[in-house]
């Protein structure tokens, strides 16, 4: 009996051990890559400013960055529980389905790609937007180029998958290359126009594609793309997959509802949203993509194994995240003002701008305490394959989020926007804390 207990803390210490060095080195990893994205930021603030191009820019990029943001979210929550119990029981059948998995993942990069040009050349400025002709003409003029993304950042959320499945985090770090290149091409050529921001993008994400890519394929983890269907686990995946697409769909589309609220408030509320969201992704980004990279892996290769200690670990890192979100929300408050006015105020961007960034971020901070606990909670029931649980959280999420915008947004404008992610998570939170219970 003692025995037993003695190796029942010896596996739970063995996890948590496991989800902090994840957690160190994702974290480390995503510091330095987004200090590269506030390089980026930067160069844009300075060359661009707030001005109905960059508003051009976001729009289309929100639009753009969207499937694979969405991809990555589905990949990581059926295909890793997938992979781990494959490691451990069919080790010989991931070759075949990593090759169909990456097939079938070019296709969808074209059809998505192609559709979403039919949008951009007849969808806006009619019952899909009413957007201004000045902001119909500049998103135009800029999407063929940008277009071209759609499928190489599918391919850069499957190989990320991949890299972080296998307990490597290296994919955190060359998330820092393409905003690297896209501040150097934009410091260089950014007299000739926003042109130089969109090929400098388009260049930046082809550079962290095969930066992902050599890797992976030195190790022998990109197999021959095949369009079929042939491989057994295909059965599982569409079990998870209908369930979680429609949790992150629903979840993720309140990004492009913010776009449309934002652009209705006149010009350059896109801009000025999309500055406090991308330093708020600064300060978010290093805690919650380290929780999720970090727990996901060893929660599902607990699972694999038969471990039933991790519920228990789950909820005593969902108490620390929460810890760690008011005091990164504290913190960041206090200090919002001076890290817009560091990062952004020069050049076009003035102190006008400043203010208005600055209040927005600061309305953005209250989801922080919600945002890391819900991260691990979601990460548990996606390693048990409970992914009804994932689609009913994406419910509640969008409806949450629809109706705090249309509460919030007449009083509040872009700040009711940033304001209504903390109900969106705090609703989320409680509703994991339960429903996690009748695991299993």
């Amino acid at each position: 009996m003692l025995g037993a207990v003695l190796a029942r803390i010896g596996r739970v210490n063995a996890n948590h051990r496991a989800i902090a060095r994840g957690m160190v080195f994702v974290a480390l990893f995503l510091l330095l890559g987004k200090a590269a994205g506030a390089l980026k930021e930067m160069a844009v603030a300075y060359r661009y400013g707030v001005s109905a191009e960059v508003d051009a820019y976001l729009f289309v990029m929100t639009f753009v960055t969207w499937p694979a943001e969405l991809a990555f979210g589905l990949l990581m929550g059926v295909v890793v529980p997938l992979a781990a119990t494959l490691r451990v029981h069919r080790p010989d059948a991931l070759r075949l389905f990593r090759g169909e998995l990456l097939g079938l993942t070019l296709l969808t990069g074209v059809v998505v790609a192609a559709i979403f040009a039919g949008v951009a050349y007849w969808g806006l400025g009619g019952a899909l937007g009413g957007l201004s002709a000045e902001m119909v003409a500049n998103v135009r003029a800029i999407a063929p180029a940008l277009l071209v993304l759609v499928p190489m950042l599918l391919l850069i959320s499957l190989w990320s998958m991949w890299t972080a499945a296998s307990g490597r985090h290296a994919n955190t770090l060359v998330e820092g290359v393409s905003a690297l290149c896209i501040a150097l091409v934009v410091v260089v050529a950014g007299g000739i126009g926003i042109e130089a921001l969109v090929w400098g993008t388009v260049a930046g994400y082809a550079l962290h594609l095969a930066a992902l890519g050599i890797p992976l394929a030195r190790r022998g983890e990109i197999d021959a793309p095949r369009v079929a269907y042939s491989s057994p686990e295909w059965q599982a995946f569409w079990r998870g997959f209908g369930l979680v697409l429609g949790s992150q769909a629903l979840l993720s589309s309140t990004q492009m509802i913010d776009q449309f609220f934002a652009a209705n408030q006149g010009p350059g509320a896109v801009a000025a949203l999309g500055y406090a969201n991308r330093v708020l992704a600064l300060v978010i980004g290093l805690g919650a993509t380290a929780v999720g990279r970090a727990t996901l892996p060893v929660f599902s290769n607990a699972n694999a194994r038969g471990d039933t200690a991790m519920r228990r670990v789950a909820y005593q890192w969902a108490a620390i995240m929460f810890g760690l979100g008011l005091v990164a929300m504290v913190v960041s408050w206090v200090l919002a003002p001076h890290i817009i006015r560091i990062l952004f105020e020069r050049g076009a961007f003035g102190a006008d701008e400043t203010a208005t960034v600055t209040a927005a971020f600061r309305y953005g901070l209250a989801q922080l305490p919600f945002y890391f606990p819900g991260l691990v909670l979601a990460s548990y029931c996606s390693s048990h394959r409970r992914y009804m649980l994932l689609f009913w959280s994406g419910i509640f999420g969008f409806s949450v989020k629809v109706v705090a915008n249309l509460l919030l947004v007449p009083p509040l404008g872009i700040n009711g926007l940033a304001l209504s992610w903390a109900f969106v998570y705090g609703v989320n939170t409680l509703f994991f804390l339960f429903a996690i219970r009748r695991i299993r």
